[in-house]
């Protein structure tokens, strides 16, 4: 039973002026959240996130937020949480993808990768955790790719692939380390999702080769981040959620 006297779960999630993550934050506002997000400065802009939002009956926040540079997430922490209170639910859905064979690749490839995708949820953590044990509750949610928690190779994502890999290691052991505070922290692999903007009823009509013959959508994930964060999920802890339609491969 809710606590009347308790304000609404403060929700952040990384990354959401477009894309999975878009959806997720609306998601979470219609589930009764008071959602944050952020966005990348000079990338997309936030209006169709705050739109979307408001549509849902929130009143998003949203702070302008570079992943791939240090102390950017902790600052965005920080102004989250400056504003709501507190961060109940952390979803680092932010995740920038360069698709290169590796002999093409550069290091500066791979330090994109490695902060975008992985310090910066590092960072994330560091930022988030001290309140969460605080008050002895939180919910922390990661985003690998498909078939990282079994390293699956996939030609042409080296370096992404291997970043969410450790994305996912980290976050099964955080798991284990942050239980005895009230914590879960879980990871969710999304398939092949093409097109990103599809609800499910029209996805349902989208060919794709995978198991189901049809199309993933931002609804299938949103489904799988707002079963984790909810207060009864407390017992799920150190999973790994694919959402593919069964699909084995990392990409279709």
């Amino acid at each position: 039973m809710s606590d009347p006297q308790r304000p609404a779960r403060a929700a952040l999630v990384t990354g959401a002026a477009r894309g999975l993550a878009r959806g997720i934050a609306a998601s979470l506002a219609g589930a009764g959240y008071r959602v944050a997000f952020t966005f990348r400065p000079g990338g997309t802009p936030p209006d169709e996130t705050l739109a979307a939002i408001r549509a849902c009956g929130g009143d998003p926040l949203a702070i302008a937020a570079d992943h791939e540079i240090e102390g950017r997430t902790a600052d965005a922490v920080r102004e989250v949480e400056g504003a709501l209170g507190r961060i109940d639910v952390l979803v680092h859905a932010v995740g920038p993808m360069i698709l290169r064979r590796f002999e093409r690749s550069t290091l500066d490839d791979y330090r994109a990768m490695l902060d975008g995708n992985f310090r910066s949820a590092v960072e994330a953590a560091h930022a988030v955790l001290p309140g969460m044990r605080e008050r002895r509750f939180g919910r922390l949610i990661f985003f690998g790719m498909n078939g990282s928690q079994a390293t699956r190779p996939a030609r042409g994502m080296s370096l992404y692939a291997a970043s969410k890999a450790a994305v996912v290691s980290f976050a099964r052991t955080l798991a284990v380390e942050e239980a005895r505070y009230g914590i879960t922290v879980n990871a969710v692999e999304p398939g092949d999702i093409r097109e990103k903007d599809l609800d499910r009823e029209r996805a349902l009509h989208v060919a794709a080769n995978n198991p189901t013959g049809h199309a993933g959508s931002w609804e299938d994930v949103a489904y799988a981040v707002r079963f984790l964060a909810a207060d009864e999920a407390g017992f799920i802890n150190g999973e790994v959620l694919s959402v593919n339609g069964g699909l084995a491969e990392a990409h279709e």
